[in-house]
């Protein structure tokens, strides 16, 4: 087949019936940040994304309205144990912008509370790197779109914060406070104090009073232990 090129600006006309394939248009990096409050988690990250600029282009998340906005944001779910979701909230309220929630396999109640929080799509921080970059693209594909109704959180009438939830879940599967402590992976004295400003929330003056209100209030039996 011999072609002949046309010198631009003129017109070619095609052979009835015969059609050009579209040109495809090259896909542009989503534009990501990384949200957590390990400087490690944040640094791995970052190295394993610089590694495929087609598919990602990092920025610093910051607030500074003349900064690069993130398409997709890198939640690490550990951050709720920081500041009981603040974070979370910000991110979730944020236009145009997408939370990957980032679980962890040995907290995986963290994640799951995170995705009820808001978040757009999960995947384990212990995944290869193809899969994190393939949940990013179902990230941004969820950009826009309207969130699915979200289940009220355990303890929403009396105002209970996502930490005195996780207390007193646990004091319902009969765990004691030291094993609460060790779970969470916070001292004996933060678990007290959970624990008291919980039972002021529900007015429970004792561990089984406790126990009775989470029970009329949808909070699972099952043990929480392992």
């Amino acid at each position: 087949m011999t072609v002949h090129a046309e010198p631009a600006g003129r017109s070619v006309d095609l052979p009835t019936g015969l059609r050009l394939a579209p040109v495809a248009r090259p896909r542009t990096a989503t534009v990501v940040s990384v949200v957590s409050p390990e400087p490690v988690v944040r640094a791995g990250l970052a190295a394993l994304m610089v590694r495929h600029p087609d598919r990602v282009q990092l920025t610093p998340f910051t607030t500074d309205a003349s900064a690069l906005r993130p398409e997709v944001v890198l939640y690490d779910s550990i951050g709720l144990t920081e500041d009981d979701g603040r974070r979370l909230d910000v991110l979730v309220a944020l236009p145009e912008t997408a939370v990957l929630v980032l679980s962890r396999d040995l907290r995986p109640d963290l994640g799951a509370l995170a995705m009820t929080r808001g978040g757009d799509a999960m995947v384990t921080l212990a995944a290869e790197v193809g899969e994190i970059l393939d949940a990013v693209d179902v990230a941004r594909r969820r950009i826009g779109r309207p969130a699915p109704a979200a289940t009220p959180r355990l303890g929403h009438e009396v105002g209970l914060t996502p930490r005195e939830v996780d207390v007193l879940r646990f004091i319902t599967a009969g765990m004691t406070n030291q094993e609460i402590a060790e779970t969470l992976f916070v001292s004996i004295n933060s678990v007290k104090t959970y624990i008291r400003s919980a039972y002021r929330r529900i007015g429970a003056k004792s561990r089984p009073q406790a126990v009775v209100w989470c029970l009329h209030h949808g909070f699972p039996t099952e043990q929480a232990r392992g």
